[in-house]
C-alpha cells in the first residue's frame, strides 16, 4: 500500500518538494500541515536557491481537499482549521524568498488549482486540465480565489467556478496565465523544469528573491484575507446542502 508523504530533496541548488496522497493527491490536514512546513524550511535554507513544487504519480496534480475529512467536520472550528490548510500553503509559498516552479503533471481540481497559482511559474503536460468543482458540494473556492484570480482574472475565475462540473484543457490554463508552459509529454515536461530551476539557481539569489517581492507586491493582507475565507468554507461545509451531497461520498 502507498502512503502519503511529504519530501525534499535538494539537487544542484534546487529544491524539489514532492507531495503525494494515494487518494488522487488530495490533501487532509495533516499533509497541507507538513507541506507547509517543508515549503518554509526551504525558503530558509541557504543552499536552496529556487524551489520546484511537484506531486508523486504520474496522473493527477492534486484533486483538492480531502473528501474524507470534509464528511467528518462537525463545527464552524474544525472547518476553520482544515481550509486554513490551504490557506497557509498558500501563504508560505508568497512569504517564501525561493521562487517556486510548479511541475504539473495531471489534472487539478479545486485547491490544486489554487497551489498551481500559488507558483511563480507554472508548467504543464497536455494533460493537466483544471476544474472548481467546489459549488457542486455546497462551498466555494472562497480560499484559493485570490491566487487564482491573480494569475487568470476575475471573470476567468467567475468561469470556472460557475461551470463547475467541467474541465477545462491545458491550453485554456495556458491561455489565460495560470500556466506558463504546456508540453506534449512527461518526459519532455521534466526536462524543461530542470532546466529552468537550474539555470535560475545561478543568478543572483539577492536579486531573485528582491523580483520574487515585487511579483507578490500588494498581497500583505493575505494572511488575514484567506483565514476569514476559510471561516466562510468551515461555516458552509456544515450546511445541510453540502452534509446531504458528501454522504454520497461515503
Amino acid at each position: 500500500m502507498e502512503h502519503a508523504y511529504v519530501t525534499l530533496k535538494q539537487e544542484n541548488r534546487v529544491g524539489y518538494i514532492e507531495f503525494f496522497h494515494p487518494d488522487k493527491n488530495s490533501m487532509p490536514s495533516d499533509l497541507l500541515i507538513e507541506l507547509e512546513q517543508i515549503i518554509i524550511q526551504a525558503g530558509l535554507n541557504n543552499n536552496i536557491h529556487v524551489i520546484v513544487l511537484k506531486s508523486g504519480g504520474d496522473r493527477t496534480f492534486c484533486a483538492g481537499a480531502s473528501l474524507n475529512e470534509l464528511i467528518n467536520i462537525e463545527n464552524e472550528e474544525t472547518g476553520e482549521q482544515f481550509f486554513g490548510g490551504f490557506a497557509n500553503v498558500i501563504n508560505a509559498m508568497r512569504k517564501s524568498p525561493k521562487l517556486i516552479i510548479g511541475r504539473v503533471q495531471g489534472k487539478a481540481v479545486g485547491g490544486g488549482v489554487g497551489l498551481a497559482a500559488a507558483t511563480d511559474y507554472c508548467m504543464a503536460t497536455k494533460h493537466a486540465s483544471i476544474k472548481l468543482s467546489e459549488l457542486t458540494i455546497g462551498i466555494g473556492p472562497f480560499v484559493i480565489e485570490p491566487a487564482v484570480s491573480r494569475k487568470i482574472g476575475k471573470t476567468a475565475m467567475s468561469q470556472l467556478t460557475i461551470n463547475a462540473q467541467e474541465f477545462y484543457s491545458a491550453e485554456y490554463a495556458k491561455e489565460k496565465g495560470l500556466y506558463s508552459e504546456v508540453f506534449d509529454s512527461l518526459e519532455a515536461l521534466d526536462k524543461a523544469v530542470k532546466i529552468l530551476a537550474e539555470t535560475l539557481s545561478g543568478y543572483n539569489t539577492e536579486t531573485l528573491k528582491q523580483m520574487k517581492s515585487v511579483f507578490w507586491e500588494n498581497t500583505s493582507h493575505w494572511d488575514i484575507l484567506l483565514k476569514d475565507r476559510a471561516k466562510i468554507s468551515g461555516k458552509l461545509v456544515l450546511s445541510e446542502f453540502t452534509k446531504q451531497t458528501l454522504k454520497r461520498f461515503k
